[in-house]
């Protein structure tokens, strides 16, 4: 199985990326972890919908068919830690890959959005896109050390 996060925008600082690709390194063989950055559309003097039409077209070319897509959304499903473990150890028995789609500045078109097969968050604060990235990716493995009775996870 190969989780696949997409995220809209191409430069993160340096301490964001060092963290995503210390947590990058600790997934086993069987679960491959793949960062797609897309391009942000250049803000300037274009609608919303404009915007929203352009990062869709890139996202959607970024993730391969017969994937399963879950967009990181404010409003979507909370979850906690193990309520995670048990989605991923759910994608892992499904046999399909996963897209996990980080929004742009303004978010995702709303349409992309509805269309996902699953929203989730990751938390009630406002968080910047470089953060939400280690964030992400520090939970997914989290979820995978629960699921491997690996000693990372406390209680």
């Amino acid at each position: 199985m190969r989780l696949l996060i997409v995220a809209v925008g191409q430069r993160v600082p340096d301490w964001a990326q060092t963290a995503y690709d210390d947590y990058a390194k600790r997934f086993p063989p069987e679960l491959k972890v793949e960062l797609k950055a897309v391009k942000t559309e250049p803000r300037g003097s274009k609608t919303l919908e404009t915007l929203y039409a352009a990062e869709r077209e890139r996202i959607q070319a970024a993730i391969p068919r017969g994937t399963r897509v879950v967009v990181l959304d404010e409003r979507g499903t909370n979850l906690t830690t193990k309520a995670l473990a048990e989605r991923l150890k759910g994608w892992q028995l499904s046999g399909d890959d996963v897209a996990l789609v980080i929004g742009g500045p303004d978010g995702l078109d709303p349409a992309f959005r509805q269309a996902a097969h699953e929203r989730i968050r990751l938390s009630d604060l406002t968080l910047p896109h470089a953060m939400v990235r280690v964030l992400l990716i520090e939970q997914l493995y989290r979820a995978w050390s629960v699921n491997a009775g690996h000693p990372y996870h406390r209680e």
